[in-house]
Parts: C-alpha cells; sequence; structure tokens
C-alpha cells in the first residue's frame, strides 16, 4: 500500500511538476498564483504545508524561508535523496526554488496535537534533557541554543522542530550520522549527530514529537541566539 501510495504521487508529481493550476471557472483560466502552483506539493506536505500523517513527510510551513531553500536547492542538486523530490525540482531555478520557500514559510495552518510517546520515561526524560540542556562531557550542544527556547527555529536558516513526526525526526538524525544526508561545511548538524547514540536518537525524537506547538509558533529573529557552532547554511 505504501509503495502504491508512492507511486500516486510521483505520477502526480511529474504531471503538475510545480506548473497545473485549478481552473477558474468563471473565466476558463488556470489562476497564476503560488498556491496553484505548489499544488503539486499538497500530495505529500499537505495543502499549506501542514504536513500529512505519513510520518516521512515533514511539515513545511511556517519554516525560515531560508531553509526551505536550502533544501529545496539540496533535493535539485543531488544533496539529498529523495527520487521524487529530485525529479520534481530537477529542472527549476534558483528564483523559482525562493519564492516556494517564502511562500510555505509564510503559511502558518495549525499543528497537529502532540504525539503520545511510545518510549519508556527514562527514554523521554533523556530526550528532554538533549533538547533543553545537551550533554557537555560529550560535547553535544543542547536543540534551543540553535533552534530556540520554543524549539520553532530562527530565521533565516534553522528550522522549528515541532510538528514532526518522531520517526522522520530519528530518521534525519540517523541520515546525518551516517552522512547520506548533509549540508554546506561546516555541517554543524553532521557534528552534532555523530556525538549522538542510537538511544539519544530515540530520546530526542520522541521528546520533540510529543511537545505542544506554542502560540506563535514563529521564528526568532536572526541573531537571537549565540550558535554553539559554526554552521555553513546560516549566512554569517
Amino acid at each position: 500500500m505504501v509503495k502504491r501510495r508512492t507511486l500516486i504521487a510521483i505520477a502526480l508529481l511529474a504531471c503538475s511538476s510545480l506548473t497545473a493550476f485549478a481552473a477558474d471557472p468563471a473565466s476558463g483560466q488556470a489562476p497564476d498564483t503560488m498556491h496553484a502552483r505548489v499544488l503539486a506539493c499538497a500530495a505529500c506536505h499537505g495543502q499549506r504545508g501542514e504536513g500529512t500523517d505519513n510520518d516521512y513527510f515533514p511539515r513545511l510551513s511556517g519554516k525560515p524561508a531560508g531553509y526551505l531553500y536550502n533544501q529545496l536547492l539540496a533535493f535539485r542538486d543531488g544533496r539529498r535523496k529523495y527520487p521524487p523530490m529530485n525529479y520534481l525540482l530537477a529542472y527549476l531555478p534558483d528564483a523559482y526554488l525562493q519564492k516556494i520557500a517564502d511562500y510555505f514559510a509564510a503559511e502558518r495552518p495549525p499543528f497537529p496535537p502532540p504525539a503520545a510517546p511510545t518510549v519508556d520515561q527514562a527514554t523521554l526524560a533523556l530526550g528532554q534533557t538533549l533538547v533543553t540542556r545537551g550533554d557537555a562531557a560529550r560535547q553535544i550542544p543542547a536543540c534551543v541554543a540553535c533552534h530556540g527556547g520554543a524549539l520553532t527555529g530562527m530565521e533565516p536558516a534553522i528550522p522549528g522542530l515541532l510538528g514532526l513526526h518522531a520517526d522522520y525526526l530519528s530518521a534525519q538524525l540517523g541520515a546525518w550520522r551516517y552522512g547520506t544526508r548533509g549540508t554546506a561545511a561546516p555541517d554543524c548538524m553532521k557534528v552534532v549527530a555523530t556525538h549522538l547514540t542510537e538511544r539519544d536518537i530515540t530520546a530526542v525524537a520522541a521528546w520533540l514529537a510529543s511537545q505542544k506547538a506554542p502560540a506563535d509558533p514563529s521564528p526568532v529573529a536572526a541573531g537571537s541566539l549565540k550558535m554553539p557552532l559554526a554552521c555553513g547554511s546560516v549566512p554569517h
């Protein structure tokens, strides 16, 4: 069933290529709006980028535009590997990818309810500790040091971590740890992930997925946080 859904999504994306518009019944013309253009994204990421029940299709809305733009570039240029995304973005120019990023960054659909933890209390407590305080002895900075005290990210390129499935978070931390996901050097997330154990990753993902979004989920302003590591994806 999952494979079939994936193939259907690929077909939809291939046909649309982010240029298929819904026709306006009154005029018979397709509206040339970004909302219409990004309908190709809705099958996997939701109508407004709010995410879906699928563990591996993340929420896009409200994340900093710089972060979303970096990810679109990475998929287009092959630094992130997922065939439907690689195919969909293959021939789109930088300026158009920036418009897509700006569109989803401005969206503010409601967050899903927090997920009920599926790990034991000790593991959940470990996740909270690593997210909020880190582990200096193991050179693991707290997630809040870069992603903000409310975990909503920081402009222009650090994403929020709420409203995501635990399996997605775990998969991305694992991808950085094993080198299958990367970003511009210095790759700060790879540095962090290589210091995490499998249990650490499970704990962090479970705790983050169980947290309620704040009333204002907007990223904090650029420069609000003194980051503990240099990140090549974050402009200085």
